[in-house]
């Protein structure tokens, strides 16, 4: 049973697929259209994951969209006619925009996937979501919780998973659910357009802003939503615009009550902070506080709802680490799952689970161990694009040579490009299009965001550990199963040993946002991690996207070699080949950076 997932026509369009029930491919649009957040329909990527099946659209059982358009205009609709007149600015918009496309949604599957209207289903937002974490999960029942803006009408919803009634394939059934225009996830966004950044890209920013403050806004944000112990949200729209106007997401009643918004590209310095730069600060952290606060609530309705032990999360709020540390820590259930990508690129792998486990009723496979379901491009086409662009490189004989070549550059204090196998599915590098560095430079943070990402300075970046080192840099439970830092979902405490070694990758509350590395399911990395700590007793990495500020992550040797040449990047290793900085200065500048971390 061949079965093409397919998310599209809000952010993040992908497409994954799922043959006799494995995951044989995933990828977003985006990192073939190269347009960060590509929303359209994700042509491209659904080739991709035929290709590498070796199949055709006319191998494909099922095509399964991951919502249900009619669903979604009902919404539109009923929401703009609660509004009037005041949502008039918008109406045409989005009336043009459903009847001129969105609407049509088979028909656009059709046309460009060159699918049968008779291959093509539908599945509902929040059950993809569901599924995208359930049938992933390593749990043979579970509740789930998805969280995000809005699909359909959900914004939030509880499910339990389990095994099908008949005993074959899945069942995940909703228990309950939170309709908009109530949502933690457009909250979290509106405030995140209020402090100045992009919606569905800045929340990554929120989260790292919000360690500089303290949550001094907390009666504020109790006048903007109520949240209550069973999990429940209402919020006061008089703060809030999202729901009737096109463009601007809060009202000049959030300015009253919060101060004025921070303007959008404007200087932001929290690292001690004073006056506007502060106050942003604590509304970030107040922001957290709430979302925290929230899903903990939920978490206990949700245990109460279905008396399971386990956990699966997803939806765009799923991908909060910092949240899912309390969740892990302090909520009621045993263990938790969150899929890699859990936000609406999820939403493709997630109704294709569902055709195959739930609807069909075909058995589980097993639970997802590595996100790396991206394309790979062989040594001999590395080898070939280098010479066709007349690059000198160096070839290495074996990986051994290579990862102690790579170990020894990043210990003198390079920082590198690594490019190896298929590329990673979610919105985080783990192991196979990043940027490497030691953790234990200082200053290494700042040269890596501003010469190399140039991005903001006060953004942390990840540690990659080994499995066997994890305990002693970070404050990780040792007594019970961990699913969440493989794929870089959890925030956690770093040792005190830790934040003495590796201020790198210490962010300023003293936490790190995690990936622990098994050797059995990420053996390439594992390998290149083992070499450094070889050389210098530390099985830690700084781990970074192989991206430079608002652009995709890499996916081709092409785009890697334009990220090297376009930052301060010092090499580049694709598979087997190492691409050096000429000229002999930029090592100069280097040896020089070296002298003066060791003599401090």
């Amino acid at each position: 049973m061949v079965i093409l997932g397919i998310s599209a026509f809000f952010h993040d369009a992908a497409a994954a697929l799922v043959v006799d029930g494995e995951v044989v491919a995933a990828a977003q649009e985006e990192r073939f259209s190269r347009k960060k957040h590509d929303a359209g329909l994700p042509v491209l990527a659904a080739r991709f994951c035929l290709a590498q099946a070796g199949l055709t659209i006319e191998d494909v059982d099922r095509v399964v969209f991951y919502e249900k358009p009619l669903r979604k205009f009902e919404r539109i609709l009923v929401g703009h006619l609660r509004e009037f007149p005041r949502s008039l600015p918008q109406f045409p918009r989005s009336l043009a925009t459903w009847l001129g496309r969105r609407l049509w949604t088979k028909g656009d599957l059709c046309r460009g996937l060159g699918c049968t209207p008779e291959q093509v289903l539908f599945c509902e937002h929040h059950l993809s979501h569901a599924a995208s974490a359930f049938l992933c999960s390593p749990f043979e029942r579970a509740a789930v919780i998805t969280v995000d803006g809005v699909g359909e009408w959900a914004t939030t919803s509880i499910f339990r998973g389990g095994p099908g009634s008949d005993g074959k394939g899945a069942s995940i059934e909703l228990l309950a659910e939170l309709e908009y225009p109530h949502s933690i996830g457009l909250l979290y966004s509106a405030i995140t357009a209020y402090l100045g950044f992009e919606v569905n890209e800045g929340e990554y920013k929120v989260m790292g802003l919000a360690p500089y403050g303290r949550p001094r806004y907390r009666d504020e944000f109790a006048k903007l939503c109520t949240v209550g112990d069973d999990g429940s949200l209402a919020i006061d729209l008089k703060y809030f615009s999202y729901h009737r106007h096109p463009t601007r997401s809060f009202t000049p009643e959030l300015e009253r009550l919060l101060g004025p918004a921070r303007v959008p590209g404007s200087p932001l310095h929290p690292l001690n902070a004073s006056g506007e730069d502060q106050r942003f600060a604590d509304i970030a952290a107040s922001l957290q506080e709430l979302t925290e606060r929230y899903l903990l609530a939920l978490a206990g309705e949700a245990h109460r709802l279905t008396g399971e032990p386990n956990l699966c999360l997803a939806g765009g709020v799923a991908l909060n680490c910092v949240a899912n540390r309390r969740l892990d820590r302090e909520g009621p259930f045993a263990e938790l799952f969150v899929q890699p990508a859990a936000g609406d690129a999820g939403g493709a792998l997630g109704a294709a689970l569902w055709a195959t486990h739930v609807l069909l009723g075909l058995p589980r496979r097993e639970p997802m161990k590595h996100a790396f379901l991206g394309a790979a491009w062989a040594q001999e086409d590395i080898v070939t694009f280098l010479g066709d662009c007349g690059v000198r490189f160096r070839v290495f004989g074996d990986a051994r040579d290579r990862d102690e070549e790579v170990a020894r550059r990043l210990a003198e204090g390079e920082v590198g490009g690594w490019f190896q196998g298929r590329f990673e599915w979610g919105p985080r590098a783990l192991g196979a299009r990043s940027i490497l560095a030691d953790p234990r430079a200082p200053g290494m943070r700042e040269r890596v965001n501003r010469k190399i990402k140039y991005r903001e300075g006060f953004r942390p970046f990840a540690p990659a550990v080994l499995d066997g080192e994890a305990a002693r840099w970070f404050e990780l439970d040792g007594g019970k199963p961990d699913h969440l830092t493989p794929f870089m979902c959890s925030v956690v405490p770093v040792t005190e040993e830790g934040q003495q070694v590796l201020p790198s990758v210490t962010h300023v509350d003293g936490t790190a946002r995690v990936q622990r590395i098994e050797r059995e399911h990420n053996p390439v990395f594992y390998d290149l991690v083992d070499a450094f700590r070889e050389r210098t007793g530390v099985g830690v990495l700084l781990n970074t996207s192989m991206n430079l500020k608002d652009e995709p992550l890499c996916a081709s040797p092409a785009e890697a070699y334009g990220v090297f040449v376009r930052s301060d990047l010092d090499f580049l290793v694709l598979e087997r080949c190492l691409v050096e900085k000429r000229p002999e200065k930029h090592h100069e500048e280097r040896r020089e950076e070296r002298h003066q971390w060791r003599a401090s």
